[in-house]
Order: C-alpha cells, then sequence, then structure tokens
C-alpha cells in the first residue's frame, strides 16, 4: 500500500470536490484528489446533469461557476441556447475537459484514481488520514467532497440522514414552512430526495429506426404514462436538449426519477450498487416506453459515446447517479428553510450572521426550493420571482459554518453533504450553489494551512477577502439582482465595494435584493438583431413583465411571436418600460427550444 502525506486530501472529485481542490492548489497548498471514477465535476460531467439550475442571472455566475460558464461558451460548437429547462446546455466530455484541463494546469494538484474511501484515520476528535484500495493518505487537512457524505459515516462525524422533525410529531424541528409535522408512509417510502441515473436519447432523423432498447427487468410501463402529458412530446424533449440532436432524460414528471429504497444508499457497498443497477434499469425502462408509445418514437435511440465504458453507465447512460441528498454534516451553523426563504415583503433572504452580528457568507444561490418523490408533488414555500421575462429563485446566502463540523476537526465538508435541512436542501443541493461552497471550502482549507489553524478557528473575515479577492475566478459572497463583476460589464472596484460593504454591515442588506448599480450591456459577438413591435401578456400569462416580440417581416423576417427572457439586469428594468405596440430592436440569440430570444441588449433604446 503506497504512503502518502499532503497538506490537504480531498475525497471525492464531485462538483464540490473538484471546486474545491482547484481553489485550493491555486491558492498554493499542495492538494491530493482522490478520485473515484475517470472523469472530474460530479453532476456537472459524470452524472450528467449537462443542463444546470439556479445561477444563472449574470450577476450570480461569479466565482469558479461563472469561470466555468465563460470556458463552456467558448468550447461548446452549437453554443448553449439549447433547452428551455436551462440556459446553459453542453456535452458531457466538455465540460469534463474544462475541468481537467485547469486540474493539469496545476502542479502541486495531484490526481489519484484510488477508488472509494474504506476507512478513516482519527486522532482524538481530529481526522487524520482516509485509507483507499491501495493508497493511504495523511493530510494536515481532508475535504469531504464525496457524493453522499462517506467520511461523516467511516470517521463517526455526526450527521443526519432523510427527513427531519422533532420526534415529537407536533412540528418540525426548526419550525420550517414546509416541513412535515412527523413521518408518513410517504416519508417511509422515499426518506430522501429521489436520485436520477441521466441518460440521453439521440434522435437518429426522419424515418429511422433506431436500435431496440430492450425492457428491463421487473418492467412496469404505467409507471411512465402521462410523462409528457400537457408538454406534448416535442417540449418534453427539448426540456434538456443538448447539442447534435440529442436529449437528456432528467424528467421528474413521471419519468426517471427513482427514489424507492433510497436508504440503501446509506448502508453497505452492495446495496449501494443495488440501488444504482435498479435506477438504471428504471432509466432504460424510460427509453423503452419512449420508443414504444412517443409519437414516432421509433427514431429515438440511446445516444452513442456520450460517456467512456464503465462498469455502472457509459455510452448513454451517465457514469454515476445525479443525487439530490446526501448525508448531512452536524455543523457548526445549519442551514434551514428559514435561511433561503425572502424576508417579508422582499426578495431576498437575510444575511447570515454569527452572534456578534458579523456576516458569515461564503457562497451565494437563487434557486427555487425544488423537492423530487416520484408521484409525489410536494408542496413547498414559494421562494421565486419573475424577473427579466421568466421566473427565477430569490436570492439568498451561505454561512461558513455549514461546512464545519461541529464536534471534529480536521474536517470540512464540499458538497450535499453540508449542515442544512432536509427541506432547504431542495434549494442548495444545485450544482452552482455547490461549486461555490467547494470554492469555499477550497479557500479555506488553504488558509487553515497557511496559518496553521484548523477550521472552527478561521476568520470568516479573511476567508470572505481572499474568495473576493482571488485572482483567477474571484467569488460573490453577497448575492444581488444587479451587482455584476467586469467579466459581465460591470466595474469591479464597484462590485467590490458593494460586497465588502454588506459583509461589514449584514444589517443594511436591501430586502429587494438590488445594489442600485446600472451598467450598460456589453453583446457578445455571436447575438444578432431582431426587430418588430412588443406584445404583453396573454391569456395564460399576465404579469406584467411578461413580453414578447412580434418580429417584422418587413425587415425580412418571418412575422412571428417570440418570448423575450433576459439574464442582464438592466435590460430586466428595461422590459418593465416597454409599451404595447412599440417598435424596438434587441441584440438577441434565439432558443428554438423555447423559443425565447435571449436579449443582451435593446438597441433602440437609451443606455442610462
Amino acid at each position: 500500500m503506497e504512503a502518502i502525506a499532503t497538506d490537504i486530501l480531498v475525497v471525492g472529485a464531485g462538483t464540490g470536490g473538484t471546486a474545491a481542490a482547484l481553489q485550493a492548489a491555486r491558492r498554493g497548498a499542495q492538494v491530493v484528489l482522490a478520485m473515484d471514477g475517470p472523469w472530474l465535476g460530479g453532476m456537472l460531467t459524470a452524472a450528467g446533469v449537462c443542463a444546470p439550475d439556479g445561477n444563472e442571472l449574470l450577476s450570480f455566475q461569479a466565482g469558479i461557476w461563472g469561470e466555468f460558464l465563460r470556458q463552456l461558451r467558448a468550447r461548446q460548437a452549437g453554443g448553449l441556447d439549447n433547452a428551455w429547462v436551462s440556459f446553459f446546455t453542453y456535452e458531457p466530455r466538455v465540460g469534463a475537459q474544462i475541468f481537467a484541463d485547469w486540474a493539469a494546469a496545476l502542479p502541486n494538484l495531484k490526481l489519484l484514481h484510488t477508488g472509494s474511501p474504506r476507512s478513516v484515520e482519527r486522532q482524538g476528535d481530529r481526522l487524520t488520514g482516509v485509507t483507499f484500495n491501495a493508497h493511504q493518505i495523511h493530510a494536515k487537512l481532508i475535504i469531504d467532497g464525496t457524493e453522499l457524505g462517506d467520511l461523516l459515516e467511516l470517521g463517526y462525524v455526526p450527521y443526519r440522514w432523510g427527513w427531519d422533525w422533532d420526534g415529537t410529531g407536533t412540528k418540525p424541528k426548526w419550525d420550517e414552512p414546509s416541513a412535515p409535522k412527523g413521518p408518513s408512509d410517504r416519508t417511509r417510502r422515499y426518506p430522501i430526495q429521489s436520485p436520477t441515473w441521466v441518460v440521453y436519447l439521440q434522435d437518429f432523423g426522419e424515418g429511422a429506426i433506431a436500435p431496440d432498447v430492450l425492457a428491463p427487468p421487473s418492467y412496469d410501463p404505467t409507471h411512465f404514462d402521462g410523462a409528457w402529458e400537457g408538454y406534448g412530446f416535442e417540449m418534453f424533449l427539448n426540456y434538456g436538449r443538448i447539442p447534435g440532436d440529442r436529449f437528456m432524460l432528467n424528467w421528474p414528471k413521471r419519468g426517471n426519477d427513482y427514489g424507492e429504497g433510497g436508504d440503501r444508499l446509506e448502508k453497505s457497498w452492495n446495496s449501494r450498487e443495488a440501488f444504482w443497477q435498479s435506477a438504471i434499469h428504471h432509466s432504460q425502462g424510460f427509453v423503452h416506453y419512449i420508443q414504444n408509445r412517443a409519437p414516432d418514437g421509433k427514431r429515438y435511440g440511446l445516444a452513442q459515446g456520450l460517456f467512456p465504458p464503465a462498469k455502472f453507465g457509459g455510452d448513454g447512460f451517465a457514469l454515476m447517479p445525479y443525487y439530490r441528498e446526501s448525508r448531512r454534516l452536524v455543523g457548526l451553523e445549519t442551514v434551514t428553510e428559514r435561511d433561503i426563504l425572502p424576508v417579508q415583503d422582499g426578495q431576498a433572504a437575510a444575511l447570515p450572521r454569527n452572534n456578534t452580528g458579523r456576516c458569515t457568507a461564503i457562497a451565494i444561490g437563487n434557486y427555487a426550493n425544488d423537492h423530487h418523490y416520484p408521484h409525489w408533488d410536494y408542496q413547498l414555500a414559494p421562494k421565486s420571482v419573475q424577473w427579466g421575462g421568466r421566473w427565477t429563485g430569490t436570492p439568498f446566502a451561505m454561512p461558513y459554518g455549514w461546512l464545519v463540523p461541529a464536534a471534529v476537526d480536521g474536517l470540512l465538508v464540499c458538497d450535499k453533504n453540508a449542515s442544512v435541512s432536509h427541506m432547504a436542501n431542495g434549494a442548495t443541493r444545485l450544482q452552482p450553489v455547490v461549486t461555490g461552497l467547494g470554492q469555499a471550502a477550497g479557500m479555506a482549507a488553504a488558509l487553515c494551512i497557511e496559518q496553521n489553524c484548523q477550521p472552527r478557528d478561521l476568520s470568516v473575515g479573511e476567508l470572505q477577502k481572499a474568495l473576493l479577492g482571488d485572482p483567477v475566478a474571484p467569488a460573490a459572497v453577497i448575492p444581488s439582482f444587479d451587482g455584476l463583476t467586469e467579466n459581465h460589464g460591470g466595474d469591479q472596484k464597484t462590485w467590490l465595494g458593494q460586497q465588502r460593504k454588506f459583509c461589514a454591515s449584514p444589517e443594511a442588506y436591501p430586502s429587494d435584493g438590488y445594489f442600485g448599480e446600472a451598467f450598460a450591456p456589453k453583446p457578445s459577438e455571436e447575438t444578432a438583431i431582431a426587430r418588430g413591435s412588443v406584445e404583453r401578456g396573454d391569456a395564460q400569462q399576465v404579469n406584467a413583465q411578461q413580453v414578447y416580440l412580434r418580429t417584422d417581416p418587413n425587415h425580412g423576417e418571418p412575422n412571428s411571436r417570440w418570448q423575450l427572457v433576459t439574464l442582464h439586469p438592466m435590460v430586466a428594468q428595461q422590459f418593465t418600460q416597454l409599451q404595447h405596440g412599440q417598435f424596438i430592436s434587441v441584440k438577441a440569440r434565439p432558443n428554438w427550444a423555447g423559443h425565447w430570444l435571449l436579449v443582451e441588449a435593446i438597441a433602440d433604446l437609451p443606455q442610462n
């Protein structure tokens, strides 16, 4: 067995683990990243969720997350405007290559294909090392980036699993408005949010017959009845469309979410692998159903060559499940549903503070609270707002203490294993948030090495300063709708000043989530000009911010109705000022799946 010593050991090359390893190494620490699979990136690559949700507005595209999006835009042939569920869809290999290239550029980052961790070494209340099949690695600091929080169990670190209530059956443990009062048949059936084994379809062309996908064992086609009801089959397919006429199947409505016996994931490796096989079979059944029940379904088969061969998955199947929930650390701070909901009469959640009133924010998010349980439409307290022509989640910030164990030293966490309630996990589990918390964990670990201290002793102010000032990918720690970095046309000095202001004075943070900045859009070279008249609302959508463009055939364009959407705060504000029937020109990129124009500027309106 090979013995290795390092400053920082990151176990798990998922979204959070990859971000943590990159950030710690960029800061200068010696880092070993222990991998259990061929690709870096987890949800964003190996799990096939190449239509990420959340942090889509320009003001939230900061840090490693924003850096990743810019690289995707530069590398993905055909662009990212392919689906209607996300503003960014891409081929899994493109995302994986970005992370691989970043890692290769860091000589102090060592990638080891170790397989899964087998045991954790502990000296008193401090974790000191992890043993794998052929490696024993000792580190000054360990980061748990595993998909299911495996080091928490192996290291006897206190954690939570599944639903939360106080045991009395009368109220949720943290007075969360959406939490159940106690266990039920449904909570027992779905102890955690349902994972999905993502699979991709390929359109083999009109009139073609794709290779048959066999029905899996114990196949029940009635599970999928009504999957695209209310959408139509074409819209259903375009939900997760990627370039090359391929389609991501990660469909929640009578689709391939698989939650039966989720407790198997917490038990032995044999039971975990049995769950994986069942989840793959479930997705295989969904493809078989589509081929045999969908209109012209025979032309759609498994996508070929998207993923490398693997014991589980490969080819059109992702290399691992898309996990939505993990073991969850008992940390110095716990994020609950109250922490992610907007304050009363506001559009943003209050900033987290410690007992001295200091802001402890280290990562941002803005997604809705999204829970997945098959055949159970679980109702949650709303936390969304119409912005820029469509709905988006209201912003929130995550505290440093949710990465730090309450009872153990030598450890940080950096994925869905953070200290969060089952309810709040529905908003914090998304790829951009996990990227941000991974970046924060990596920076915190590197600072601990520099200062020779434990994570619980690290100054959150020093961590915030380092994240905001990172020379490669400065990360926002305070969320806003309109605070833009220079990468998106803002002024970096102004942005940094606002971030620092609210770190120091969280009580002054505006409840509407606006800093009051106004920067003119800077359209990309790939935008085109579309001209036409403004239409507002329709029978289904009466919100005043819903704007359409009826393109003008007199300017060489077909007379067609396009929804206008934007990610830019100034353009979103201009949408509210447009009058019905007004003739405008917009610089925009078309998205045919959603039939919208992603507007980067309104060409003939004055720029303030």
